[in-house]
């Protein structure tokens, strides 16, 4: 009996303790600030008409480039590793900054998503090339737009407008790349959990010291 506890002790509790920590490392902490309060949208158009900006909302932003839909598998793997397990929530937001003249490739992508999708979270809204060139440089980021002015990275912005992300060296992260399915499925939603982890204990919190008051 005691062999036993010992080689327990040795071998599981460790491996155990292992997977735990693993599977949890972010669970914690905070989710690290890449670029603070970056700048709110221009008054841009979006398909739909409404005014969209990233003031008070959890913003999932993407930068579409003039292909969108030569890289509409990308979206479709946000849209289902991302988009239709958190659409509805109430302080999210999906975004997806255009060139001018794209509208059209953008009500197809649209389009296509509908028939599986609630596809009224879904934003995209129009800028002109030197406005997308602006916005996204001050982001002070470490990847680029590519020549079209997309990128297969999406971003996460919490609702006080700051890029957050992991600033670890060994990990940095930035953005997560939709073409990469498990990219979304592991780094980018435990990252996701996060953010909403912060603002579900801010909510939490901000009620009890009401009760209290």
């Amino acid at each position: 009996m005691k062999k036993n506890i010992v080689l327990f002790s040795l071998f599981v509790l460790p491996i155990v303790a292992y997977l735990f920590f693993a599977s949890g490392v972010n669970s914690f902490t905070k989710l690290p600030t890449i670029t603070p309060k970056i700048a709110d949208f221009g008054d841009w158009k979006s398909l739909n008409g409404k005014k969209i900006s990233l003031n008070k909302k959890i913003t999932v932003l993407g930068f579409s480039g003039s292909h969108i839909l030569s890289n509409r598998g990308n979206y479709f793997n946000l849209n289902e590793k991302i988009y239709k397990r958190y659409n509805g929530f109430e302080d999210l937001q999906f975004v997806v900054l255009c060139p001018l003249g794209t509208e059209a490739e953008a009500q197809k992508l649209v389009d296509a998503l509908a028939p599986f999708t609630d596809v009224s979270g879904w934003n995209f809204i129009f800028a002109s090339p030197e406005e997308i060139k602006t916005f996204y440089n001050q982001l002070h980021l470490k990847g680029k737009l590519n020549d079209d002015l997309g990128t297969s990275n999406i971003y996460i912005v919490d609702k006080e407008r700051n890029l957050r992300g992991r600033k670890d060296k060994k990990d940095y992260k930035e953005g997560y790349d939709m073409f990469h399915p498990s990219e979304l499925s592991n780094e980018m939603l435990d990252d996701f959990k996060i953010i909403l982890y912060e603002y579900r204990a801010a909510l939490k919190k901000n009620h009890n010291a009401t009760k209290q008051l």
